[in-house]
């Protein structure tokens, strides 16, 4: 919950503006301004104070705690001018909630965490539990100094501008370095060192009626720390369906801070363990639990079922290590400009370490990345290649962002990745803008009923495979959008399909035509079927061709929503 509180009708009434736009997130605060700020601070998540910084800095000096326990406070000046981040950026979250402020009210947001300023990803915001010198290996990372990074486990972590990522500097940066150390071993942290710590463990449990949450988690603890591995690395609890209701289970998933993922008895029993028993055969039906439910979803085997100590024993364990799962995200970057790329997209290109991507795209976003991502780039007719650097980036371990031009799942790259792209990866597809929208907008509404895109590049596709396409878009008189119309080398594929729509569509047919739609040098025209010069249009043009229904009205292109043509305007 966001308290919001001011003292002022001026700050009144940005405060009614956040809560009309977030009634769910937010709760008003009113009275003596000094209540007000204390109250929210002991009830809320976060807080935004519509009053000077040094009046809230005063009232909350006595109310300081802990960073990672504080809510995130945001102070917006009485003008509305500054949504200023003031006590938790990281932990609280008050950098993000300054921009969200910031975007809603026309302020502008003043974040003066250092690694936020200079677009580096706090070590504390990787959403992995952190341990060790995380102020001074962050330090040294925005100063370029020597930071190693590494990974004992692969880990999809956005990119971090270390020195180097294989060298081995010594442990805790024994040779005068910083080392960030992925790991899920149970280590300490050295004075030179960051332990991130990623959920890769599955511990599997079995237990009888009734199992004492302390004895599961004792079992737990005991047969981690004999194996040298860290609790904060648990990722789940697994079990059969037949315990998904059992309190201890329940009460220790609940304690530990991971979910109690159940399976099915028959799935668990085809799963081949080394300790099988006939005990749980009998009672659940399936020879194994513990070791079953911790292999159900892969990984290696790192401690074998055992017991606990208890007189009767009433639960077991085993514990399985999942491989960290790279990750790649098809980025669709839309027709090009930048306030058509969409949030969802800027958030992908921040996340990524390696960005593979065409060298004419990759110079549109490149000031968006993070210092310190790795670029693959190529140029044009080496889609195939991309998609496999991609997907082998993703498999070894890393956060990957293979980027196209508009749609990356229309004519772009996410056909050839997800073809090279098998399980043992997550992929993410964000949606882009793409030509024959951003091309339709320019001209109108031409695309308001049923539409078609046909590319009329014959590299891959048989022409007569496309000329087949065209035909049947003809006789079912949907509107067409033409992409990859004409190039130098291929310049007689766009009068033929025309030829063929013109068959059975009258030449005043309106027809636009777009190149570079939404970029500087944006051009469009808007002409009919039989005065189309082929002349005018290149791999940059888009071309849509209307339907017996599309009409040309005050300029504009528009194809009908119903199917009967409305009176038309006057």
């Amino acid at each position: 919950m966001i308290g919001l509180i001011s003292a002022t009708a001026a700050g009144a009434a940005a405060r009614d503006r956040l809560a009309a736009a977030w009634p769910e997130r937010t709760r008003v605060y009113e009275g003596p301004v000094g209540d007000a700020v204390r109250a929210a601070f002991a009830q809320c998540e976060q807080v935004v104070c519509f009053l000077a910084t040094g009046a809230v800095v005063r009232l909350l000096a006595p109310l300081l705690g802990d960073k990672t326990t504080d809510p995130g406070v945001v102070c917006v000046d009485e003008g509305g001018r500054f949504a200023v981040s003031l006590l938790g950026g990281h932990g609280g979250g008050a950098n993000e909630l300054a921009r969200e402020v910031a975007e809603l009210t026309g302020a502008l947001p003043v974040v003066t965490t250092a690694t936020d300023a200079v677009d580096l990803p706090g070590l504390d915001t990787l959403g992995l539990p952190v341990e060790g010198a995380v102020a001074a290996v962050s330090r040294a990372l925005l100063d370029g100094g020597p930071v190693a990074l590494r990974a004992e486990v692969a880990w999809p972590l956005p990119a971090l501008p270390v020195t180097d990522a294989d060298a081995e500097p010594g442990r805790g940066g024994e040779a005068g370095g910083y080392t960030v150390l992925v790991t899920d071993r149970d280590v300490e942290p050295g004075p030179r060192e960051v332990l991130l710590r990623p959920p890769t463990l599955v511990v599997g449990v079995g237990a009888s009626k009734g199992a004492p949450a302390d004895e599961v988690l004792a079992l737990i603890g005991g047969a981690l720390a004999e194996a040298g591995l860290s609790v904060t690395s648990v990722a789940e609890l697994a079990t059969v369906d037949a315990k998904s209701k059992e309190p201890g289970l329940l009460a220790a998933a609940e304690r530990l801070g991971v979910p109690l993922v159940t399976h099915p008895a028959e799935e668990l029993a085809r799963i081949d363990v080394p300790n099988p028993s006939a005990a749980p055969l009998a009672a659940v039906g399936t020879p194994s639990v513990a070791e079953a439910a911790a292999l159900a979803g892969g990984g290696e085997l790192v401690v074998p079922k055992r017991k606990s100590a208890a007189s009767p024993a009433m639960a077991t364990c085993a514990v399985v290590r999942r491989p960290g799962r790279g990750r790649l995200a098809v980025v669709g970057l839309g027709p090009g400009a930048r306030d058509l790329l969409t949030p969802r997209a800027r958030a992908e290109l921040r996340r990524a370490a390696v960005l593979v991507g065409l060298d004419q795209y990759v110079d549109q976003i490149r000031d968006l990345l993070r210092p310190g991502t790795q670029v693959l780039e190529s140029g044009l007719g080496a889609e195939e290649e991309r998609a496999r650097t991609a997907v082998a980036e993703a498999r070894a371990g890393r956060a990957v962002a293979l980027i196209g031009s508009g749609d990356a799942g229309v004519y772009a790259m996410a056909s050839p990745a997800l073809a090279e792209a098998s399980h043992d990866i997550d992929v993410v597809g964000v949606p882009g803008v793409t030509a024959a929208l951003a091309a339709g907008a320019i001209l109108g509404a031409p695309l308001g009923h049923d539409h078609v895109s046909i590319s009329l590049s014959d590299l891959h596709t048989p022409w007569e495979v496309i000329e087949r396409r065209v035909r049947a878009a003809a006789e079912a008189d949907l509107v067409v959008t033409f992409y990859n119309p004409r190039s130098r080398g291929r310049d007689w594929q766009l009068p033929k399909a025309l030829a063929v729509l013109g068959e059975h569509r009258d030449p005043g047919t309106p027809v636009g035509v777009v190149r570079n739609a939404s970029r500087a040098d944006e051009s469009s025209r808007l002409t009919t079927l039989g005065a189309l010069d082929p002349a005018w249009v290149d791999m940059m043009t888009v071309v849509t061709v209307g339907n017996t229904a599309t009409r040309e009205i005050a300029g504009r292109m528009v194809t009908p929503r119903g199917y009967r043509w409305q009176e038309e305007p006057r």
